[in-house]
């Protein structure tokens, strides 16, 4: 799959950042299948999911594994507070079905949803650097 290229705004204009270098390490197949595992429960490949850790590492905001979901489900108040909030305002009336489905959906995407977030707050410290 090929890799989209990231577009910024400078001074008004738009510019690309192509990435063009790669930087590895050997791991363990245990490593590299924990790491695999990882990247898919953020829902990001491999790559993605690598960059962001190290990333994260060297602008020091590594999180504990408690703070991680602390924040998630933070994401997840947010989310249901959206998704619920939006059609009642407009009037519209939930069943019990329909709030149930709301609460699966927010479960499984908390942890996408606070990775992204945290994502979105990493380039924008990376930006300042």
């Amino acid at each position: 799959m090929p890799q989209k290229n990231l577009t910024i705004r400078s001074g008004g204009r738009r510019r690309s950042i192509v990435r063009t270098v790669t930087v590895g390490g050997k791991f363990t197949e245990a490593e590299a299948e924990i790491f695999t595992q990882r990247a898919a429960a953020n829902g990001q490949l491999l790559g993605e999911w690598a960059r962001g850790v190290l990333l994260q590492a060297i602008s020091g905001s590594v999180q504990s594994s408690s703070e991680l979901a602390l924040f998630a489900e933070i994401q997840s108040i947010r989310l249901l507070l959206i998704n619920a909030l939006e059609p009642l305002l407009r009037g519209d009336k939930m069943s019990a079905e329909q709030f149930k489905e709301l609460l699966r959906y927010v479960k499984n995407n908390k942890r996408k949803a606070a990775n992204e977030m945290l994502a979105s707050y990493a380039g924008e410290l990376m930006g300042e650097l």
